[in-house]
């Protein structure tokens, strides 16, 4: 090797050793001396064992050796060199055997690289991959507890209520004190009042905690949905004034129930809130198979801060202490129009309040 081939051999950027047939160094360039703080000649008659951590050598001698002597080499293969300070080094290492005419060993070349850097990204995807089975086991869980918690609250929940109205009709049929009866219509109304409850918080379970609300939409008229809603809340507000203007005389596809849940609870709303002097008016269109539902009351704006969490669940604003509520309404009425493929907006002014909900037709949604 002449002096300018041993320069370029001990300035290579990676670590070099010449193994005898005996396995003992017998040449090692500067690179990979410099890494493991030895010096070349202090290395020189060294096994490559004998520069591996205990856990490397234990692997080494078991699985790496045996292959070496019967593949003639291996290729990148994670040792832990042992460096003179006591430290740890990582490193690549491949090996090929060179052997003379008659089969015998002349001697193993190992070239190693550093692996301090590749080690510790295989390391950061190890726990990458472990983070991610973390939180597939607990989204498996959160869909496990989903189930349950929506279980509860349509069966376990709602077979007390029946008990209670079914307990409430066979009193009202026995002879009852004024008194009675006007208990037993306390018993009814808390009734109705928490099967609603229940109903909003099953539909926001399965908005926020499922795939979404269901709908089962069918194409029919829209205003006999929207005149039934009108005649129960006029039933149970006998001194407020609800004026329709519909142009609704074409058939438009949607769910009947939901879409009666979100112009009830967009009534209610303004009803609750609007003011109690001026009527509501409840404005429908339907064209080419989209339609347009509007809710529009008197009374004073909606704050500014107010608008922007109007639609964010359990949010109430500035209610009064009579007015009850999970303040869900307006989240699961803007969860209806969304899985109708619309908008649910408002616009607030000094003037008048208008919910708009804009549902496109089923081929575009």
């Amino acid at each position: 090797m002449t002096t300018e081939d041993l320069d370029l051999y001990n300035s290579a950027p990676f670590g070099d050793l010449l193994l005898g047939p005996d396995g003992r160094i017998t040449l090692v360039n500067s690179t990979f001396a410099t890494w493991v703080g030895f010096t070349a000649e202090a290395l020189a008659g060294r096994r490559l064992r004998d520069l591996l951590t205990v856990p490397t050598r234990i692997f080494y001698e078991t699985s790496v050796a045996p292959v070496l002597k019967l593949q003639g080499g291996f290729e990148e293969v994670s040792f832990d060199l042992l460096t003179a300070s006591g430290g740890k080094l990582p490193v690549l290492a491949s090996a090929l055997e060179h052997r003379g005419a008659d089969g015998r060993v002349l001697f193993t070349r190992v070239g190693m690289m550093r692996a301090r850097e590749r080690r510790g990204y295989e390391q950061a995807l190890q726990g990458r991959a472990a983070e991610a089975v973390g939180k597939l086991t607990a989204e498996q869980e959160t869909a496990q507890l989903r189930e349950q918690f929506i279980a509860v609250l349509g069966h376990d929940l709602r077979n007390p209520l029946a008990s209670i109205v079914g307990a409430a009709r066979l009193l009202r049929r026995e002879g009852q004190s004024e008194k009675a009866l006007k208990i037993l219509a306390m018993m009814e109304a808390s009734v109705d009042r928490m099967a609603g409850l229940i109903d909003d918080v099953m539909d926001f379970a399965r908005g926020r905690l499922g795939s979404g609300i269901g709908l089962h939409r069918n194409v029919a008229l829209l205003e006999p949905v929207l005149r039934q809603v009108v005649e129960e809340l006029e039933a149970n507000h006998p001194s407020r004034d609800i004026i329709c203007e519909f142009d609704v005389s074409e058939v438009v596809s949607f769910d009947a129930g939901r879409i009666g849940q979100l112009v009830s609870n967009l009534l209610g709303n303004a009803l609750a809130h609007g003011d109690p002097k001026a009527a509501v008016r409840l404005g429908a269109v339907a064209r080419a198979g989209a339609f347009q539902v509007s809710v529009v009351n008197a009374g004073p704006a909606i704050p500014a801060q107010a608008m922007e969490r109007l639609f964010q669940p359990f949010f109430r604003g500035e209610v009064r202490a009579s007015q009850q509520g999970l303040g869900l309404g307006l989240h699961i009425a803007s969860e209806i129009a969304r899985a109708h493929g619309g908008t649910l907006t408002v616009v607030s002014n000094e003037t008048e309040t208008r919910f708009t909900l804009d549902v496109p037709s089923a081929g575009s949604a």
